[in-house]
């Protein structure tokens, strides 16, 4: 705990950048939580995060600061913001402070609290994994296998479908799945926790799942620390209980945006495209922190807004270097009814590899991949000329990759009510023998509708069957 003066006063206030001046005594530290002793019913919380000179600190602040005056007092904690941790968390919804939002009792009086911020475990500590983390959904298995462990990172752009796969992620998991969940939402419409709120209750998954908000209509600040709160529950589930912890976050661009609003409240100059200049920092402030040792696994889903679909924006780019596995969404795939509307030629992963998913795994994806990659060269000439114009050994990579294609859609489970179509959760090796299948010819005789939205290639083949029975 840093020595700090008992009171301060608030000095000026700029929207969610508040300046307090103290009189006597040293100021507090970088990082420190301040509690302005206001006459509103909401708490009022500021953190530190620069000495403008030997009597006043700039502080950001963690709600919302209508009503605040000059004058008011401030007192200083002597410590970072510290959030609750522990079981006791496990069913809430939390917001960037710790504080429960979702109407319930409060937390009991020992319940642990610890530090926001954190540095990641040491290289030494850290364990290494090169076990599958299988989600039941068909492309993401074959061409982009997750690592227990690992981080993965959805990115696309608006409407492409991102929030509603982290929906199906959770939903997937949560029946194999025994480890604790923490979803952190950041910048998320109310409408969206809300329905993640129900889906969970209902799903009877809430009770190993703890939820923290930053929402949208909050200030910038509370964006930016709702990921951090998030780690720390994670992190002590991974280093005091050592049980694995699945981290969930949807949207870590808003996480970058907050912090760019930040800084320029702050009277930092922008960098590149306007970002804050420590975007970087930032960032991997945030992503090493996700880590493994010994013993237990933190295993991080992310979504990623892409601004304007321009997948060479900053943001973007930092936030991939960090991923052991990319799924990038495309937009062209949604548009033409492909849902997940993943593009597995833009997609990666580290763990596509002989050694760690198996030969045939391997061949397989490898084989998928180079047909749809010569379909789409192929697209031109036969917007141009037409299909009659190919020969025949391209012809028949078109009907594979155009079979292929459709199988690699799939329905989800979360969105039954609004399609009707029964989610499918698929296997890996059930996948595999879908997709060998199709490569070696044996549904080039099939509608292709027989295998657009189905599970397993059996269930393609019921799906023809019943359809030569109804033309019959």
């Amino acid at each position: 705990m840093s020595q700090v003066a008992a009171t301060g006063r608030i000095h000026a206030v700029r929207g969610a950048v508040v300046d307090v001046r103290y009189d006597t005594g040293a100021l507090p530290a970088l990082n420190d939580a301040l509690v302005v002793e206001w006459d509103r019913s909401g708490p009022l919380m500021l953190e530190v995060q620069s000495h403008l000179d030997l009597t006043t600190v700039r502080a950001v602040a963690l709600q919302a600061t209508a009503g605040l005056a000059r004058g008011v007092a401030v007192r200083s904690t002597g410590s970072p913001i510290l959030v609750p941790v522990g079981a006791s968390v496990l069913g809430r919804l939390l917001d960037a402070t710790g504080s429960v939002r979702d109407l319930g009792d409060a937390l009991p009086a020992g319940t642990p609290r610890r530090s926001i911020h954190a540095a990641p475990p040491p290289l030494a500590a850290q364990g290494t994994t090169t076990e599958v983390f299988e989600t039941g959904i068909k492309v993401i298995d074959l061409l982009t296998p997750m690592a227990q462990g690992g981080k993965a990172a959805m990115f696309g752009g608006a409407g492409v479908g991102k929030t509603v796969l982290v929906m199906e992620l959770i939903h997937a998991m949560a029946k194999k799945y025994d480890g604790i969940s923490v979803f952190a939402g950041i910048g998320e419409r109310s409408r969206e926790g809300h329905e993640l709120l129900t889906e969970m209750s209902e799903s009877g998954v809430l009770p190993r799942t703890v939820l923290v908000y930053g929402q949208m209509n909050e200030p910038p600040g509370a964006r930016w620390r709702a990921p951090l709160t998030a780690l720390t529950i994670s992190e002590y589930f991974r280093d005091t209980k050592h049980q694995n912890v699945l981290l969930l976050m949807d949207n870590v661009f808003r996480f970058v945006q907050a912090g760019a609003e930040v800084s320029s409240l702050l009277g930092r100059l922008p960098s590149r495209v306007g970002y804050q200049p420590t975007l970087a920092t930032e960032v991997a402030g945030l992503q090493e922190r996700i880590a493994s040792v010994a013993g237990a696994a933190v295993t991080s889903i992310q979504a990623v807004y892409v601004p304007a679909d321009d997948f060479t924006d900053p943001a973007v780019t930092t936030i991939s270097g960090h991923m052991d596995c990319v799924i990038v969404l495309s937009r062209a795939l949604a548009a033409q009814g492909f849902y997940p509307a993943i593009d597995p030629l833009a997609s990666s992963s580290t763990l596509l590899d002989p050694s760690l998913v198996g030969d045939e795994h391997y061949a397989v994806a490898g084989e998928v991949r180079e047909t749809l990659a010569r379909f789409a060269e192929l697209q031109d000439i036969i917007s141009l000329l037409g299909i009659e114009e190919l020969g025949s050994f391209d012809k028949q990579i078109v009907t594979r990759a155009r079979r292929l294609q459709r199988f690699l859609s799939q329905p989800f489970a979360v969105t039954e009510a609004f399609t009707g179509t029964v989610g499918k959760s698929v296997n890996r090796a059930d996948t595999l023998a879908g997709c060998r299948a199709i490569l070696d010819g044996e549904a080039d005789g099939w509608s292709e509708t027989s295998l657009y939205m189905v599970g397993t290639i059996a269930d393609a083949l019921a799906k023809e069957n019943a359809g030569r029975e109804q033309d019959a």
